[in-house]
């Protein structure tokens, strides 16, 4: 996630932490109601969320 956060901002023009800390916000906000977008993060780890049985 950190990875596509990254690149989403890579190129901006910011006047400030500030700036900055509200942009990553607002696009973690976005992020969050995406759940295809969650659902292949969480692939790509190889994690599950399914508890281990064995």
């Amino acid at each position: 996630m950190w990875s596509h956060l990254k690149r989403s901002i890579g190129n901006l023009a910011l006047t400030g932490v500030d700036h900055l800390l509200a942009i990553i916000k607002n696009r973690l906000k976005s992020i969050q109601y995406r759940n295809d977008l969650l659902d292949g993060f969480l692939a790509h780890t190889g994690l599950t969320l399914e508890p281990d049985t064995t």
